[in-house]
């Protein structure tokens, strides 16, 4: 598991915040909840964070056991993200919540919301330069604040109101887009370039 380091754990801190960006995604939350797609907090959380230490772990392994490198997993859900940052930009209604019984917990706020190809390769590149200590907690920390922002997304969307939560909207959904434009050309570069 190697050593704690606190320097080394907000770097990976920070960096996995960034790459979750659990604060971002608020409006796609509100915008669920508008669309009475019912979500767990506590699950929510709870199995995103096994599913980022089940491929922290394995996740390599996996990818390999069907041919598939990390370059190629990061541009198949760039794509993904790609659309919801459509939807949130454009207004318009692409990607299919088709989940049971109107439950949006596994797809889109599990997959590929919090545990999306990017928190997976984040992990992966992390992995080669931080101790597991220091990632794991790391980790963990994220999922508290992930958890809580779910919990309370009724009342963080009251504070902002629907206009804020509209204009959030659109200037999340261009940053959803900015990600995944450059999740896409950074690994497809890396893809062609082999």
């Amino acid at each position: 598991m190697g050593r704690f380091d606190f320097q080394d754990f907000v770097s990976t801190f920070i960096v996995l915040f960034a790459i979750i960006d659990v604060t971002g995604s608020i409006p796609i939350f509100v915008d669920l909840k508008g669309k009475n797609k019912n979500f767990s907090p506590l699950k929510a959380s709870f199995f995103s964070f096994l599913i980022l230490i089940a491929f922290f772990f394995v996740g390599e392994g996996i990818l390999r056991l069907f041919n598939v490198d990390v370059q190629s997993f990061a541009v198949a859900g760039s794509v993904v993200l790609f659309v919801i940052g459509c939807e949130m930009t454009f207004g318009v209604e692409i990607f299919k919540m088709d989940s049971p019984s109107g439950n949006a917990t596994m797809i889109p706020i599990i997959f590929p919301l919090l545990a999306g190809p990017g928190a997976f390769t984040a992990l992966l590149s992390l992995k080669a330069e931080y101790s597991s200590l220091v990632i794991l907690s790391a980790l963990l920390l994220n999922m508290i604040i992930v958890y809580m922002v779910l919990k309370h997304v009724g009342w963080i969307e009251r504070i902002i109101g629907s206009g804020g939560t509209y204009v959030l909207r659109k200037f999340f959904g261009i940053i959803v887009l900015a990600i995944a434009v450059k999740l896409f050309m950074g690994n497809i570069t890396s893809l062609l370039g082999s």
